[in-house]
């Protein structure tokens, strides 16, 4: 082979250096050229800007959870790198020794996922305890109705001079607003006259089930002024994509002036949704059918 066909053969080609280069360039402006709030978004793992006194628990459970799983990932792949590495196949065509079972390996990879997940799972209640932990004298109660495809929110007792209940709604076509007090406890209870829904504000780090029939309970206590986003998390029907609404955060003194926009309106009490909010959808209808089959069949 001559010496220009080994040159040839041996030289790289010429557009690696451009695009070395290149690649380096884009690293470097991707470091450097986050702005403060992406940093703070990299260092809570994707979780949305907190706003919630129950916000640390979940970031702790979730940050602890990356963790665990990193620390797991790395052990793995070593294990796989060194079985490559180790049991490579030679050149002399040998074989590595082959054997029927490995005692120690298959307890370790029977006991190490059980390990790994009883700690999640406890981890995981504890946290859990604190989220749903209750106030027992809070600040204010909100009534949450979830209905297809709305929410209103009826604040009771809010109504400073005759204690009467006030409230606000929306559409699928215009949503609603949920105003809380900064740095004030907030008992939730939350009902649904029609299907399952889930009320769910990101930024608060948790969320909680609304069944028909069952009303359910949650307390918290939102920390950092703002508006922020809030949907339903449950498939409840067609516009569900729609069931969206948003909440404000604010001072107490812009609180009671929006209170006092509520009475102006008149929208005074507190919705539940239908009249039939407390039974089961269908099962009254069934009852009543089986009724009359068995009336039929007396006569009969």
């Amino acid at each position: 082979m001559s010496r220009t066909t080994t040159e040839q053969a041996t030289r790289k080609p010429r557009w690696r250096r451009p695009l070395v280069v290149v690649t380096g360039v884009v690293l470097l402006l991707a470091l450097t050229g986050c702005s403060q709030e992406t940093e703070d978004q990299w260092k809570r793992l994707g979780l949305p800007p907190p706003a919630s006194d129950r916000a640390p628990y979940m970031e702790d459970l979730w940050i602890g959870s990356w963790i665990a799983a990193g620390i797991i990932g790395v052990f793995v792949w070593g294990l796989i790198g060194w079985a490559i590495v180790r049991y490579y196949r030679r050149s002399d065509d040998e074989l590595p020794s082959q054997v029927r079972y490995n005692l120690p390996i298959e307890v370790l990879y029977t006991i190490a996922p059980v390990i790994a997940v009883a700690v999640l799972f406890f981890f995981t209640v504890e946290q859990q305890n604190k989220i749903l932990e209750p106030v027992d004298d809070p600040d204010h109660e909100v009534l949450v109705t979830a209905q297809q495809w709305a929410w209103t929110f009826s604040y009771l007792g809010e109504d400073a001079a005759n204690g009467e209940d006030v409230y606000e709604s929306g559409t699928a076509a215009d949503e609603a607003e949920l105003w809380l007090v900064e740095d004030e406890s907030v008992e939730f209870t939350l009902h649904s006259p029609d299907v399952i829904h889930d009320f769910w504000v990101p930024s608060f780090y948790f969320k909680q089930d609304v069944i028909p029939g069952r009303d359910e309970k949650m307390w918290m206590t939102p920390n950092e002024a703002g508006t922020y986003v809030g949907r339903c998390a449950e498939l409840c029907g067609a516009q569900h994509a729609r069931m969206l609404f948003e909440v404000k955060i604010v001072s107490q003194e812009e609180f009671d002036e929006h209170i006092r926009e509520l009475l102006d309106a008149g929208q005074i009490g507190a919705p539940r949704g239908g009249e039939n909010s407390e039974e089961i959808a269908g099962l009254e209808q069934e009852d009543e059918a089986g009724v009359e089959d068995e009336e039929s069949g007396e006569q009969e």
